[in-house]
C-alpha cells in the first residue's frame, strides 16, 4: 500500500518541528554560554554577538569546576561498572538457576521498582552518618551500584539466550564463572550497553542525593555545583550556561555513540527467541 505524498509531506513536517522544539533548547544554551559575560540575553543578542570563550574562562578560574567534573566522572564510572557486574551476575542467578526462593526475590525486585526513589533520603542520610561514610566517595557510590531495573532488565534478556550454548561449554569442562563471564556476557552486550547508558545518565544527573549526603565543596558533583552558581540577587546566565553545556556534552557524545547498542539492546529483549 503506497502512502499518499501528501501523508507523506505532513509526517516529514510534524517530525521536523519535533526535532526543531528538541534541538532548539540546546542551541540557545550553547550560544549563550558563548556570548560575551555580563551581556543582556535576547533573542538579537543571541544572534548578534560576537562568540568568545571567556564565560568557560572564568568558570573554571572562579569555581571548582574541574573537581565537580572529576567527581561525576569517578562516581558515574564507578557506579557503571558495578552495576554492569552485580546486575549481570544477579539477573544471572534469576534466569538460570530455578529454586524455591527464585521467583519470591524476582517479585521482591519489581516491588522495589514501585517504591519512589525520594522515599529513602530519610533512612540512608540515616545509615550514611551511622555507617561513618556520610561526606565521603563511598555514600555517593555504595547506594547505586545495584539498580532493580538493571537486574529485570538483564534477566529478560538472558531468558532469551539458548541454555544449549551454556550445556556445550560445560559438557567441555568449562566452570560456572567462565561460562558466565566469556560465553554469556559477551552476547548480553547490547543488554549491558543500554544498562550502562542507562545508570550513568541518572547518576550523571542526579542532584538531590549528593546535595544531601555530602557538604564538603571537594566532594560535590557537577549537578550540585552548578547549582551554586545561581545566586540570590541575580544569575550569570553565561556562565551557567557554559557550566550546563559542559554537564551535557559528555552525555550527547556518549548517546551519539552508542546509540545503535541502546536500540538493539531494547528491541532484542521484546523478541522471544
Amino acid at each position: 500500500m503506497v502512502r499518499h505524498p501528501l501523508l507523506r509531506s505532513i509526517k516529514y513536517v510534524l517530525l521536523a518541528a519535533i526535532l526543531f522544539v528538541m534541538v532548539f533548547p540546546l542551541c540557545w544554551m550553547f550560544r549563550v554560554s558563548l556570548m560575551p559575560v555580563g551581556s543582556a540575553v535576547s533573542l538579537d543578542s543571541v544572534f548578534h554577538s560576537v562568540v568568545t570563550f571567556d564565560a568557560y574562562r572564568a568558570l573554571f578560574a572562579g569555581t571548582n569546576t574541574l573537581k565537580y567534573l572529576f567527581n561525576s566522572v569517578l562516581v558515574g564510572v564507578i557506579v557503571v561498572m558495578g552495576n554492569i557486574l552485580f546486575c549481570f551476575m544477579t539477573a544471572y542467578g534469576l534466569a538460570r538457576f530455578k529454586s524455591i526462593v527464585n521467583k519470591p526475590l524476582f517479585i521482591s525486585v519489581i516491588v522495589v521498582l514501585m517504591i519512589p526513589s525520594h522515599i529513602l533520603i530519610i533512612p540512608l542520610y540515616l545509615m550514611a552518618v551511622k555507617s561513618g561514610i556520610y561526606d565521603t566517595y563511598l555514600v555517593l557510590i555504595l547506594p547505586w551500584l545495584v539498580n532493580p531495573i538493571g537486574i529485570f532488565l538483564i534477566k529478560q534478556y538472558i531468558e532469551n539466550v539458548p541454555k544449549s550454548m551454556e550445556e556445550a561449554a560445560r559438557i567441555d569442562g568449562a566452570g560456572e564463572f567462565r561460562i558466565l563471564f566469556q560465553l554469556v556476557m559477551p552476547v548480553c552486550k547490547p543488554a549491558l550497553a543500554v544498562l550502562a547508558i542507562q545508570v550513568f545518565f541518572t547518576n550523571w544527573n542526579s542532584f538531590l542525593f549528593p546535595y544531601i549526603l555530602t557538604s564538603k565543596d571537594s566532594l560535590k558533583t557537577l549537578p550540585v555545583g552548578l547549582a551554586h552558581l545561581q545566586g540570590h540577587q541575580a544569575i550569570d546566565w553565561q556562565q551557567l550556561m557554559a557550566g550546563s553545556s559542559l554537564a551535557v556534552l559528555p552525555v550527547l557524545v556518549l548517546f551519539i555513540i552508542m546509540q545503535r547498542q541502546i536500540v538493539s539492546g531494547i528491541t532484542a529483549g521484546a523478541i522471544k527467541q
